[in-house]
């Protein structure tokens, strides 16, 4: 009976374990502060420490099981990469100034880059990442990164961006499927139809706000507002549209890429661990509804505190549901990788993160 009873506490599934986020506004206010002031003295060349000293703030209060994150990136190769990065674009800026074909020229070969230096990105970000002292490995090959970050996004052109939902499903799969920690492997099976359902939603909302919307300024108070100078009010309820119409996908970003985030999460496991998020619309727009109204009354000094508060709910509504322990990872051996693709990714204003 003993023995029974302790083989049945064994296959029990461990409670679920909560991602949790120490990081305050007030430490990370200092941090930001100082890293503002240091890569406007230094003309930019300190946002690669910068950068460093960021991530390892936030790393180091993402605790998860008892344990926090670590970030190894070196602040000297993210700086050779910005400048690299900085010289092509330099490159494509001067071909397009005294030559148009010839900038045509340089935003091909560029273009022709992207996928590798994507997938040196990813590399990077998940080798100079650890957990319990095992890195993560992004293990993807070339000749994928292309499919997925070429291929794939030219032949969504043709289908006149209708296909975005595939390719956006088909480049999640790749990037959790090719990811390790250490020995163990990440998976991801979220559905195409899953994904076509949340970007059918967001257009819905988007189109019915963006109707509603043009009711109030062509036929609503704006409309009268503007009815006395009538040569110019063609000219005003366009522009109030098109200002509309960015306000309108500002506010709205957010929750996109927020319920974006809690689907691919919660189609996400570890081996047999299950990843899960349980994020509210309710809290969310209060918390997106407020950071926004103080960084406009604090004139942009709340977004170190705005950061935060996002990135602790965003966080906080992660839990992983183990299914045994979480001590029998191995470490695996990994090959460092240059920070090239990762200085490319920051000078383009892009995230490949996972």
């Amino acid at each position: 009976m003993e023995m029974y009873a302790y083989q049945n506490e064994q296959a029990r599934p461990a409670q679920p374990q909560r991602v949790k986020f120490h990081a305050t506004g007030g430490e990370y206010f200092r941090i930001w502060i100082v890293n503002l002031l240091l890569t406007i003295v230094t003309l930019g060349i300190y946002s690669a420490w910068a950068k460093v000293r960021r991530n390892q703030y936030f790393y180091a209060n993402t605790e998860l099981a008892g344990a926090s994150f670590e970030y190894h990136g070196n602040p000297r190769a993210i700086l050779k990469g910005r400048i690299v990065a900085a010289l092509m674009a330099g490159a494509y800026g001067l071909a397009g100034h005294y030559s148009p074909k010839g900038g045509v020229v340089v935003a091909l070969v560029l273009a022709g880059l992207s996928p590798w230096l994507i997938l040196r990105s990813l590399q990077f970000r998940l080798y100079n990442t650890s957990y319990r002292g095992i890195r993560f490995i992004f293990a993807g090959q070339t000749r994928d990164a292309y499919t997925v970050y070429l291929w794939r996004p030219i032949m969504n052109g043709f289908t006149l961006m209708l296909a975005t939902p595939f390719v956006y499903q088909r480049m999640k799969a790749w990037q959790h499927g090719e990811s390790r920690f250490g020995t163990a492997r990440f998976s991801f099976d979220a559905t195409v139809g899953s994904f076509y359902n949340l970007y059918a939603a967001f257009m819905l909302v988007l189109v019915g706000c963006t109707g509603l919307l043009g009711v109030l300024i062509f036929s609503g108070p704006v409309a009268a507002s503007v009815a006395a100078n009538t040569a110019m009010a063609g000219q005003a309820k366009m522009g109030f549209m098109l200002l509309g119409v960015y306000a309108l996908l500002f506010a709205l970003y957010p929750f996109f890429t927020s319920f974006l985030q809690k689907l691919v999460w919660n189609h996400t496991r570890l081996e047999q661990h299950q990843f899960s998020s349980d994020m509210r619309l309710g809290r969310l727009a209060f918390i997106t509804l407020t950071n926004y109204l103080a960084i406009i009354c604090t004139l942009g000094l709340f977004l170190p505190f705005a950061k935060v508060r996002a990135m602790r709910y965003q966080l906080e509504s992660m839990s992983l549901q183990p299914q045994g322990s979480l001590d029998d990872f191995v470490a695996a051996s990994g090959a460092p990788v240059g920070a090239f693709g990762e200085g490319m990714a920051d000078v383009l204003d892009f995230d490949f993160s996972l």
